[in-house]
């Protein structure tokens, strides 16, 4: 089979390969669509995962199951599907005690394009197919299917690690695909005044629209004193940390009340350690909470994500802002997301 590969870091190209081989709990998918994301790179250009050489990129993606494994129940040759860009094991010791994402290792659910080959080639195989597949609805096009991969879990998840809860002032960091999806699901978890920061006029667009009340940029001044300006001196009660740097911590810090959260969900490509501020951290007893995490992945998240889409309480259109045809586009669309015009959110290929 074909498929869009990294060759080594800092280069990119078509491999032909042999087609994965499907277990028996397994499943084995032929795309309907695919997105590239940041992610890939993170880990193409800047070797963020270390040195791989003809692995097959991509996570976000949606399909038509191709094969299933003997074992496999609730799924046949035929069914269009979707799929996270977390595929744990289950059955894991790490899945049993609440971190899934982690079963065998250390970010070792994440194993597209990162520990075995990705979405982009002609097929691509699934582990723990009857826990890592859902049915996609047919009111869900494939391209909306690919948001719910990883950018509606992600956003989502770091909203879940900040806690936010009801009439929350929120900071959110990053208002690229991922920091959207923070501000809309910090609006759906009721928080009250919802602060983004962003430069790009098509990103602050978009985030007005998901609910963000206010729109602070690097531009106009120093993020932290435009913050507490906006919150009368107070700061905000959590922060999302959705794009950004190893130095973007200090600024979610000195943000953030005593008895705050904040949720990364950024991935940290480069740069040895995080700034943490020493006496904005309360002199590190200040009850402010740093929690970063890679999101859940699972068959269940998929489908109460799913939910949201089908009745009307999420609209992931607005991501979509550069859609291309056919799969030899998977190129393009890559280097899109590495050069990030102005008016790019999200880039995606229907095949």
């Amino acid at each position: 089979m074909k498929g869009f590969a990294m060759l080594e870091i800092g280069k990119t190209g078509w491999i032909e390969k042999e087609r994965p081989v499907c277990g028996p709990r397994d499943a084995i998918i032929r795309p309907l669509a695919l997105s590239p994301c940041s992610s890939d790179v993170h880990t193409v250009w800047e070797g963020a995962l270390g040195q791989k050489h003809n692995m097959i990129l991509g996570h976000e993606g949606c399909g038509v199951v191709d094969e299933v494994g003997e074992l496999v129940k609730d799924f046949k040759p035929g069914d269009r599907i979707m799929v996270a860009a977390i595929t744990p094991d289950w059955s894991s010791l790490e899945a049993q005690a609440g971190f899934p994402m982690h079963s065998g290792g250390m970010l070792a659910g994440w194993k597209f394009s990162n520990i075995k080959d990705g979405v982009f080639g002609e097929y691509f195989h699934v582990n723990d197919a009857d826990a890592n597949l859902a049915h996609l609805p047919d009111s869900i096009s494939p391209a909306e299917a690919c948001m719910l991969s990883d950018m509606v879990p992600t956003g989502f998840h770091g909203v879940e690690l900040a806690d936010i809860k009801f009439g929350d002032t929120v900071l959110c960091i990053g208002i690229g695909p991922v920091g959207l999806m923070s501000v809309a699901g910090a609006n759906l978890r009721g928080a009250s005044q919802i602060i983004a920061v962003g430069t790009r006029p098509t990103c602050i667009e978009a985030a007005k629209f998901y609910g963000a009340t206010d729109i602070v940029s690097y531009k106009d001044g120093d993020i932290v004193e435009q913050v507490l300006e906006l919150t009368n001196g107070k700061g905000v009660d959590r922060v999302v940390i959705a794009g950004g740097n190893v130095d973007t911590f200090e600024v979610a810090v000195k943000a953030l009340k005593a008895g705050g959260k904040i949720g990364n969900v950024n991935y940290l490509g480069s740069g040895e350690y995080i700034k943490i501020p020493r006496i904005e951290w309360g002199v590190g007893m200040g009850h402010k909470q740093i929690v970063g995490g890679l999101m859940p992945g699972g068959r269940l998240r998929l489908e109460k994500l799913a939910k949201l889409v089908e009745v009307g309480k999420l609209d992931v259109n607005p991501l979509l802002t550069h859609k291309f045809t056919g799969f030899e586009k998977v190129e393009d669309a890559l280097y899109l997301m590495k050069d990030k015009p102005k008016d790019l959110i999200k880039p995606v290929v229907t095949l």
